[in-house]
């Protein structure tokens, strides 16, 4: 299925080992890592189409669904289970009702559905007219060819995914390694800092970003400061945080940025990703101050801009105490794309070969 503008094969989690290495085992062999062209699965080189999503019935009271997204990686044989995906968030429900796992509502269907990964809940809605998903519509997301049927996902507690709070070094704006920078998770862990603080414009195109080994490189030693510094001990081996790269807006958005994720510059920016730097830009002292155009009143719609376009977030903050957002909704849209078997090794499935 397509999530977003991520993709990847969905399971009910039933149908997979209950065995954590063997399941990731199977997972590997699925997707065809660690190869970099993934020839042998149906991965497609490239982070943002090397996702999984599992799926089940919800184990929590008023939970509809429960959602267990894992990130695997071409030339890796890494199945990282930690951090939340936006982005194939938004093709749960439409699984679940393709699959029976739950049942359409009327014109319209929302299910509660919670990530496993952070214990993270979220109200998604979709078009069911006549009792089947609709994928056709107008609503249209960057990063993504044409249109589609809206998804619409509302977020209910986000602060703090990863990390111990939302901003988890207890500060809105830090010193690390000699740049200012925000430490914030308002649903993934992100370090976001200024792009003219290591010398770039924030303008760079992606191909020039994944080129540039010296940014990379102080970009990488950034992140392992920082993610100390965010009570995330050793980071290297982790995807998170994610690093963003700010700039003034330049397309009628509220901000530019350039999103490492985290080694690789992201095409656009993640759900998740989009809603913390939207979160970023309203609190008053980070460093999105004097950059970013944020609307006043209570409920503000942030526009993100990022390589292929923009991704625009709705955040409601508390008018009693206008450091906390209360809410925050996007829209993204998803599509089925096929259903069947995908075929591993049986030696994968009974254990006897990694």
């Amino acid at each position: 299925m397509r999530g977003g503008t991520s993709r990847g094969p969905f399971f009910a989690g039933a149908d997979l080992p209950a065995d954590v290495a063997l399941r990731d085992a199977v997972l590997l062999a699925v997707m065809g890592s660690p190869d970099k062209r993934q020839i042998d699965g149906l991965g497609g080189a490239h982070p943002l189409t090397s996702k999984v999503g599992i799926v089940t019935r919800g184990s929590k009271p008023g939970v509809n669904l429960d959602f267990l997204f894992a990130q695997l990686q071409p030339e890796k044989d890494t199945v990282d289970t930690t951090p939340n995906c936006g982005n194939m968030l938004a093709a749960v429900v439409p699984f679940a009702l393709e699959t029976g796992m739950v049942k359409p509502q009327g014109d319209t269907s929302t299910f509660r559905v919670l990530t496993l990964n952070t214990d993270m809940q979220c109200d998604i809605t979709v078009q069911t007219p006549g009792g089947l998903v609709e994928y056709a519509g107008d609503a249209r997301i960057d990063g993504v060819p044409g249109t589609s049927a809206p998804v619409t996902i509302n977020f209910l507690d986000t602060a703090g995914s990863v990390c111990a709070g939302l901003l988890p070094t207890g500060h809105v704006r830090d010193v690390i390694d000699g740049v200012e920078v925000t430490c914030i998770d308002n649903g993934m862990p992100l370090v976001m800092f200024r792009a003219a603080d290591v010398g770039r414009t924030g303008y760079e195109t992606v191909a020039e970003l994944n080129a540039d080994t010296e940014l990379k490189a102080r970009i990488e030693r950034l992140r392992i400061a920082c993610g100390h510094a965010m009570g995330l001990g050793d980071v290297t081996a982790k995807n998170y945080p994610k690093m963003t790269l700010i700039a003034l807006p330049r397309a009628g958005g509220s901000l530019a940025t350039r999103s490492f994720i985290p080694h690789v510059c992201h095409d656009a920016i993640g759900v998740l990703a989009a809603v913390t730097v939207g979160t970023a830009c309203v609190l008053e002292g980070s460093v999105c101050e004097g950059i970013a155009n944020v609307p006043s009143g209570n409920v503000k719609k942030v526009s993100v801009e990022h390589p292929t376009g923009e991704f625009s977030v709705e955040l409601e903050v508390d008018p009693a105490h206008p450091q906390n957002v209360t809410r925050a909704a996007l829209l993204r849209t998803a599509r089925l794309i096929m259903r069947g078997d995908v075929m591993i090794s049986a030696s994968v499935w009974e254990g006897k070969s990694s």
